[in-house]
């Protein structure tokens, strides 16, 4: 069973979360805090009763825009301390995923809740909190950051796209979408992060708006002085100051 304690400064988010954990028979009791301030307080008495105390908090269900200290501070606070409550969030902002996981978050979902999700979420928390028994090794999250996979969001749901069929990456704006052969998602990334943390993976950037995996390159075209290349169906244009780069990692590609 499970004590939680549900964090949002909007108060009719925060009495529907707290009536659909109360709700959920793995929550042995769920109470609210307004702001991550009193959240914070509220845990550090907890962990001074120790885990089995009164005011024992297994997981926190946290709103990340807020007032004051935000749910991300809140987050980063925790991984500081010895033997933190998991993290849930629980937020209306799908562009922070990739932060919450990085945070060793459980689970990130999106309002407006939905039951479903929400009980998948307290699963995972559940599950965590059953693993480890005494003398065991410290409990590792389920979502893990992983440099094999980068959490998109669909319709509510986080999936783990894997890096390796990533064919082209795609700027708008402060976002970059990232193209498949099943389809394209969109992340709150920039691309110029997604460049620098994935250049030993191959990736290479091609002009301002594109970086594309070399391995997913099919062909180099040259035609009368634009260079494009073929990523699997779709032909990208190469800028003038990216072509001699590309052509030799392409060269070097396929003599290594």
């Amino acid at each position: 069973m499970l004590r939680a304690l549900a964090v949002d400064d909007e108060r009719p988010s925060l009495e529907e979360l707290l009536y659909l954990l109360n709700a959920d028979p793995r929550i042995a009791g769920a109470e609210g805090a307004s702001d991550a301030t009193e959240a914070l307080r509220r845990i550090n008495r907890a962990l001074e009763s120790g885990p089995d105390g009164p005011d024992a908090i297994d997981v926190v269900f946290l709103d990340i825009h807020m007032p004051g200290l935000d749910g991300l501070d809140l987050a980063r606070l925790l991984t500081g301390f010895a033997r933190p409550p998991l993290v849930v969030f629980v937020t209306a902002h799908e562009g922070f995923a990739v932060q919450a996981f990085d945070l060793k978050a459980v689970d990130y979902v999106l309002k407006p809740v939905r039951r479903e999700r929400l009980a998948e979420a307290v699963r995972r928390a559940a599950q965590l909190k059953d693993v480890p028994a005494k003398g065991a090794p410290p409990r590792i999250p389920v979502h893990e950051p992983d440099p094999d996979h980068i959490p998109v969001e669909l319709g509510g749901v986080t999936r783990f796209v894997p890096v390796e069929d990533i064919t082209h990456v795609e700027a708008q704006g402060d976002y970059a979408r990232l193209h498949t052969p099943q389809g394209s998602h969109l992340v709150r990334i920039p691309l110029s992060t997604l460049e620098e943390r994935w250049r030993a993976r191959g990736f290479v950037r091609i002009h301002r708006r594109h970086l594309v995996a070399l391995r997913h390159v099919v062909e180099l075209r040259l035609d009368a002085g634009t260079v494009s290349v073929l990523v699997g169906s779709e032909e990208l244009q190469v800028s003038r100051r990216h072509t001699r780069e590309l052509r030799d990692l392409l060269m070097r590609r396929t003599t290594t």
